[in-house]
């Protein structure tokens, strides 16, 4: 415990103090924003093991629900990331029985309902209330620094949240669903809500920091908050770094993305190369993630 307290101090604290000292908000407001979307993939797949490719419904879903807040409502920021997080939980929701569906079925049918979200918010007939295909302005609420702010509170309670579920009885009843869910379930286990739990848990998370997102930003267009790479490059990260751990989908995010930022914008065709090498890497040497290497070597990671 003391160990996963530590390292969400340290995250948070980085996270916060950095913009004193880089002038590029905009790389660490993604870095943050994707921290927390590695953790909220974590919550879903690293302790259920349901793999959410459409997670970036969530994350759209948080996104407009703030736009619709603040340009139909009149709300000002703050109350408008509840109606982000209330719109994304409701759309968790509506896709609880996607939860009775398991391996590439729910995947499929979860990126399935993502892109019919895309599909709804960007119809040219909801223009008057979704703004269509044609994007959505928030410049009247523009304030980057208090949305960054607020990013860094949704991420310390995002971790938060890992660190209870990493050390609760509810955490390792998540995971005895994961590992055998009838023998779970015959062992006093509640199957349906632990895993509808998790579900709404990693809904939250994606909602809170699309609406924060879309503070952020101010204008985006639908394929923006819908793109499917939110999705993949939380996934990816996650995986990447070790799931089921609060340490890994963090090692996941410094490490890719940063490598991302370093060359991936000025020379992608390297980018791609080592991005695959390191994937593969992964795969074959060292499926449970980073975080497994350092356990071999007899660290203690959270």
């Amino acid at each position: 415990m003391r160990s996963a307290l530590v390292t969400v101090a340290v995250v948070v604290a980085a996270a916060a103090l950095l913009p004193l000292a880089y002038a590029n908000q905009l790389l660490l407001f993604n870095f943050v924003v994707f921290l927390t979307l590695a953790q909220g993939v974590n919550i879903i797949y690293g302790f259920t093991g349901y793999l959410p490719f459409g997670y970036v419904g969530f994350f759209g879903a948080g996104a407009y629900g703030f736009s619709l807040a603040v340009m139909h409502l009149h709300l000002a920021p703050l109350p408008a990331l509840a109606c982000a997080a209330a719109a994304a939980v409701l759309l968790g929701l509506l896709l609880t029985p996607l939860l009775r569906l398991s391996g590439a079925y729910f995947a499929i049918a979860n990126l399935a309902a993502s892109q019919a979200m895309l599909q709804i918010v960007s119809n040219p007939n909801l223009t008057d209330i979704t703004k269509g295909p044609y994007g959505v302005s928030l410049s009247g609420v523009f304030s980057p620094n208090l949305s960054y702010g607020v990013a860094v509170a949704i991420l310390a309670a995002t971790l938060a949240v890992m660190v209870f579920l990493r050390h609760s009885r509810f955490g390792l009843a998540l995971q005895a669903i994961r590992e055998d869910p009838v023998t779970a379930g015959m062992a006093g286990i509640d199957v349906v809500r632990g895993r509808t739990v998790a579900w709404l848990l990693s809904a939250l998370v994606a909602g809170s920091i699309g609406g924060v997102f879309a503070w952020y930003v101010s204008v985006f267009y639908p394929e923006t908050v819908f793109s499917p790479e939110f999705s993949i490059f939380a996934i990816v990260f996650a995986l990447f770094g070790g799931i089921a751990t609060i340490t890994g989908p963090i090692l996941g995010v410094l490490i890719l993305y940063g490598i991302y930022n370093a060359i991936g914008i000025s020379a992608p065709q390297y980018f791609q190369l080592i991005y695959g090498m390191l994937i593969m890497g992964l795969v074959l040497f060292l499926p449970n993630g980073i975080v497994s290497l350092f356990k071999r070597w007899g660290f203690d990671v959270p």
